[in-house]
């Protein structure tokens, strides 16, 4: 009965943290985007940036360095997708221990470009 109660409570510890990561949220429209965010963008290293999403889902993101990027993030067929000066590709919105996170992954990775992730500053 021990070891039966023992492994419970190490399942329950090992999945815990995977219950509590982040769900994608859906979004009816663009709008809920609009705001600033800052995050960490590849530009063949990580770099700091922010990005400012405005209520009809245009954006400019820039990084510490001065590079800018501007853009369009809307919705195809329900799926959230962006298209910027650099790339294109699907982004997905998601909310976690009180954060909203937004994810970019690009259509081609390159040395230059890769997966964007950005927290909703408030």
């Amino acid at each position: 009965m021990r070891r039966l109660l023992t492994a419970l409570v190490a399942t329950v510890v090992v999945a815990l943290p995977l219950l509590a990561q982040a769900a994608d949220k859906q979004i009816g429209d663009v709008k809920e985007l609009a705001g600033n965010w800052q995050g960490w963008v590849n530009f063949g290293s990580q770099e700091r940036a922010t990005m400012i999403v405005k209520d009809d889902g245009s954006y400019e993101a820039s990084t510490r360095g001065g590079t800018l990027t501007r853009g369009t993030f809307y919705l195809d067929q329900g799926t959230l997708r962006y298209r910027s000066s650099r790339t294109s590709g699907t982004a997905t919105l998601s909310e976690s221990n009180g954060k909203t996170w937004l994810r970019i992954a690009p259509e081609s990775v390159t040395y230059e470009t890769g997966p964007t992730e950005y927290e909703r500053v408030r």
